[in-house]
């Protein structure tokens, strides 16, 4: 059986993207949020405008879905769905970590957690599965917000809670999210809770769209170096148990 196409891959991607929310969208965001090269997202709006598919506002020059395909809507990736793909991943990444594992996905402009592996010891932990946890100070949440454009400009119009000291600003905050898409993870350190501390990394669908996100989390000197930063060994753990869960999900790379 041949292979897929990968440029219709990434034409349905676009639109995915641009189904999620009713605001436009510029090159360089779907870009950023598909992790292409701005000539090729141009090429794919170009092609796709051309059919009616997509619509460029000529004012701002951004693009949504054209009158033929808003009837697409942005129904999400089906939650069982991905919790049915990634049990088996996140009960590895427990055990390979020895940390607590958390899936969430974007609901209600905040992380919705759909799954929850408990820390593989005896330690009192309280299921968190139905929580919902804010998207900026939490890696979980900053993962979904650096892919996903539309959620961060819905983010932007509210006013953020500073949870602790450590809690990010607006502008910092953009700043770490574009440090997620470069290095294709995100860390909180004591930005919720004080002295908690998570990595995450994102979990893609077909085209690479951006569908949800995986991490653990615990206390800080568990999770971090001395120095400070996420420890690199389960930085790795976290990346490849997300790439795996991308796979199974249909993602081509």
């Amino acid at each position: 059986m041949p292979g897929s196409i990968q440029s219709i891959e990434r034409a349905a991607a676009v639109l995915r993207l641009l189904a999620r929310g009713s605001g436009r969208l510029g090159v360089v965001e779907i870009a950023e949020s598909l992790e292409l090269a701005k000539g090729t997202v141009h090429g794919i709006l170009r092609t796709l405008t051309g059919v009616g598919f997509v619509e460029q506002d000529r004012g701002t020059g951004k693009y949504r879905l054209g009158a033929a395909l808003r009837q697409l809507g942005s129904a999400p990736l089906d939650v069982n769905e991905l919790r049915s793909r990634a049990i088996n991943w996140a009960d590895a990444l427990a055990a390979r970590s020895g940390e607590a594992v958390r899936i969430g996905v974007p609901r209600d402009g905040r992380v919705l957690v759909v799954h929850h592996v408990f820390r593989p010891d005896d330690s009192p932990q309280v299921l968190d599965v139905g929580a919902q946890l804010p998207l900026h100070a939490t890696a979980l949440g900053k993962v979904l917000l650096a892919y996903d454009a539309t959620l961060t400009a819905s983010w932007r119009a509210r006013e953020p809670e500073p949870y602790t000291r450590r809690t990010l600003t607006p502008a910092a905050l953009a700043r770490a999210l574009a440090e997620v898409r470069r290095a294709g993870w995100a860390g909180e350190l004591g930005e919720m809770v004080p002295g908690e501390a998570g990595i995450a990394a994102p979990v893609r669908g077909h085209g690479g769209i951006v569908v949800g996100a995986i991490g653990v989390s615990g206390p800080e000197d568990r999770i971090c170096a001395p120095s400070g930063t996420p420890k690199a060994r389960l930085v790795e753990h976290v990346r490849d148990a997300a790439r795996a869960v991308s796979r199974d999900l249909g993602a081509s790379r």
